[in-house]
């Protein structure tokens, strides 16, 4: 379809040949008055006269003017485009603009675009279309939008297998399925589904290719969705602090860790801090879509990079662990980790204690493997207990010693059987 057709037909001028494809934008040239002291030189006269002539600005099928509103009637509303004569524009010229409100209130004095059907009529009049005008002013605008990559917001009337239809301003746009938001694959049975429920709803937009010429307007909800939360994030960026605690969602999750949208933009979350406790993979503490508080632990505004961390957000069990442990208590805890100069044990969610090597036997020993085993579950006996630095002392040798003393206790004759 070629531009400026509003019924899907190619305009054409008065002998049948294609009309001008291009649109112009006219200035408007006042006519030249003949000065008085020329009047009574007919040579001077009538050679300013033909002047004048040429002075009115030369218009051609497609132009889009702007004019001043002299006469409006229910069947033509008459405009002065700095022709000879008023161009005129008949009521089927600008009954849409009518039903949708836009000429409401319109008065002598207004000014108005105008599309130009024909330059001269058998009467002298230009014959313009306000309906016309008013798509071809939105072309215009949209041609601005694309070359400033502006996102716009447009109305989603309507869909087909391909994606969604939209209206800007009078101009029909197409966003391919590629480009739109959240909806499945369009092999899944829930694809049309998807797309039907868009219908109605606003959505921010970027112009990915236009040609009025062939009336093709190609739109990206994908893309302006991109820009929002690149500037969002830098905005971001700008005002985070380490320290800063905030609210968002899991947006998505790896093997390493999660990512939370804080608002526009995602910040990492990476294993070691997610939970207070040993975590081996990520969907153990969070899921997607899930509300999550986070900490800020740092923020790298060259490489656009924010580190978070969600066990910082949340009360650390050893802020309160000297009231729920005591020097001298007996606890039980499961083997996590062996190292050469002992073995780490997990005695509650993110309370590990150390056994030290001298503390695992009464006997020399090399190397802990010698006595325990990671996933041993043990009972330990508190040494030391140290909240400040989140360090606790366990042994195994002092707890078994407190076994064997509690057993020989119990056997008939009490310490005196013991020996």
């Amino acid at each position: 379809m070629e531009y400026g057709s509003i019924d899907g037909q190619s305009p054409s001028d008065d002998r049948g040949k294609p009309a001008h494809p291009e649109v112009a934008f006219v200035n408007l040239q006042e006519a030249t008055t003949v000065p008085e002291e020329a009047a009574d030189d007919t040579a001077t006269w009538m050679s300013m006269l033909e002047d004048s002539a040429h002075s009115y600005c030369a218009l051609q099928h497609g132009d889009i003017v702007e004019g001043i509103v002299m006469q409006v009637d229910a069947d033509e509303i008459l405009v002065d485009i700095g022709t000879k004569a008023e161009g005129v524009v008949p009521g089927r010229e600008f009954r849409k603009a009518q039903q949708t409100g836009e000429l409401e209130g319109l008065k002598v004095g207004d000014t108005v675009y105008v599309f130009v059907l024909k330059p001269e009529d058998d009467d002298g009049r230009a014959l313009l279309s306000i309906d016309r005008g008013r798509l071809g002013k939105s072309w215009h605008w949209l041609e601005e939008v694309h070359k400033q990559g502006t996102v716009v917001e447009a109305l989603v009337d309507g869909y087909n297998k391909g994606g969604l239809l939209v209206n800007l301003r009078g101009v029909r746009g197409f966003v391919p399925a590629s480009q739109v938001v959240g909806i499945p694959p369009s092999n899944q049975p829930d694809y049309q589904d998807s797309l039907a429920q868009i219908v109605g709803r606003t959505v921010p937009l970027k112009v990915v290719e236009i040609d009025r010429r062939r009336n093709r307007l190609i739109l990206s909800q994908r893309q302006a969705l991109q820009d929002y939360r690149e500037s969002r994030k830098e905005k971001l960026l700008d005002s985070l602090q380490v320290g800063q605690v905030c609210h968002g969602v899991v947006s998505s999750i790896s093997n390493f860790g999660v990512f939370v949208d804080i608002g526009g933009a995602d910040g990492l979350v990476h294993l070691s801090e997610l939970s207070w406790k040993r975590v081996n993979h990520p969907r153990e503490v969070v899921r997607v879509g899930q509300e999550v508080d986070v900490y800020v632990l740092g923020v790298d505004r060259e490489r656009k990079r924010i580190a978070l961390s969600l066990r910082r957000a949340q009360p650390t069990p050893w802020s309160t662990v000297v009231e729920r442990y005591q020097l001298g208590q007996l606890v039980r805890g499961k083997v996590t980790k062996l190292a050469s100069f002992g073995a780490f044990v997990s005695i509650e969610d993110g309370i590990e204690g150390l056994i030290h090597l001298s503390e695992l036997s009464d006997t020399p020993i090399a190397h802990p493997q010698e006595v325990v085993h990671e996933g041993d579950e043990l009972l330990l006996r508190i040494i030391r207990i140290d909240p400040t630095n989140h360090r606790i002392g366990l042994s195994l040798r002092r707890a078994q010693e407190d076994r064997e003393r509690t057993e020989v206790e119990k056997r008939p004759g009490g310490a005196e059987a013991a020996g």
